[in-house]
């Protein structure tokens, strides 16, 4: 892999990841300002959320015509984002961040110069750069000084809510450990109170790895639909061997990680039928924070496992489950699908 730094016309970096050894030497070309933003961070004293104030994200891109993606590589007069006219993959700052500053930090990972392309389709070659992208990501940015833990994912589909078509996902850098990470800490510390020895999510991988909510496997990876799955259709890709972050996969976890994750996609697009548009789905890395773990007693980042969550909000052939009354309000989920029968369908379903 290779890397090279540069800024766009405003002073944002952006980064790209090649393959090959490709030289990077394009200039940004647009008549850009500086960027303004006005992310705010405030805390809900009462449940002890933090959340992200960030107005000026109103003004963000909103579904341009393919011809106007400001993803895609610049040709010509038709400047983008991306200075070159060719990459294989591109981090750089998100211009209408959520996260700024002494807030955190987000940033846009363009998977392909490919417009009409999606993660499923990319080769391994091209998915291990992302995994690559992904952790150098994780690495650098956890050497900031406002940057507490940091969320690579992947929005896709229209019904999720994005705003660009090209092929891309985002890392939010939180200023905080966020509220699912706490709870995960949470329980983990009441386990090994109960036993000094274990390890919740060994446990968690342990029992999964056999039986009816399997779904696929390989040497170094298990992917399985949780025992209480929030979501009609949702799978968790666990490495074998607990890592607290991608930084720490070793070169056998990565190398295998491509080829089940693609897989994993590929089933996720033909779950509904061959004749459904592509899935809409939320891809999620959960990492272990890099500070503010004293509040758990007995257990370190060490004692987190990195897994990914991919999940649809699709719950049957054209219907979408919605956020309503009891899950909105309450935060208590009702799933429509029992997590048997979704690993039992997402197993039969052929990715080719």
């Amino acid at each position: 892999m290779r890397k090279t730094s540069t800024r766009l016309a405003d002073g944002r970096e952006l980064i790209y990841y090649d393959l090959r050894d490709t030289p990077r030497e394009a200039v940004d070309r647009r008549p850009l300002d500086a960027t303004v933003t006005s992310s705010e961070v405030r805390h809900d004293v009462l449940l002890g959320d933090d959340i992200a104030v960030a107005s000026h994200r109103q003004g963000r891109t909103y579904h341009p015509p393919a011809d106007q993606c400001p993803l895609c590589p610049t040709h010509g007069d038709r400047l983008s984002e991306i200075p070159d006219s060719t990459y294989d993959v591109v981090v750089f700052e998100n211009r209408f961040p959520s996260l700024a500053g002494d807030s955190g930090r987000c940033e846009v990972v363009c998977f392909t110069e490919d417009h009409d392309a999606s993660f499923s389709s990319l080769t391994e070659e091209q998915a291990r750069l992302v995994l690559d992208a992904w952790t150098d990501r994780t690495a650098e940015l956890s050497q900031l000084s406002s940057v507490v833990q940091v969320f690579p994912f992947e929005n896709r589909g229209r019904e999720i809510g994005v705003t660009l078509g090209h092929p891309h996902g985002q890392i939010y850098a939180y200023p905080f450990v966020t509220p699912r990470t706490a709870r995960m800490f949470q329980s983990l510390a009441a386990r090994r109170g109960e036993d000094p020895e274990a390890n919740l999510f060994d446990e968690i991988v342990a029992r999964e790895s056999t039986g009816e909510r399997l779904v696929l496997e390989g040497e170094h990876w298990v992917a399985f639909v949780p025992y209480a799955a929030h979501w009609p259709y949702e799978v968790h890709l666990y490495p074998r061997r607990r890592v607290p972050d991608l930084t720490a996969l070793d070169e056998a976890q990565r190398a295998e990680f491509p080829r089940l994750y693609l897989e994993l996609l590929r089933r996720f697009d033909r779950v509904f039928g061959p004749d459904e548009p592509p899935t809409p789905y939320i891809a999620a890395w959960h990492q272990a924070p890099f500070s503010g773990l004293d509040a758990y007693e007995g257990v370190t980042r060490d004692d987190f496992a990195l897994h990914l969550e991919l999940f649809t909000i699709r719950r049957t052939s054209g219907k979408l489950k919605f956020l309503a009354g009891s899950e909105s309000g309450m935060g208590v989920f009702i799933n429509d699908v029992p997590p048997e029968a979704a690993a039992r369908r997402l197993r039969e379903v052929a990715s080719a």
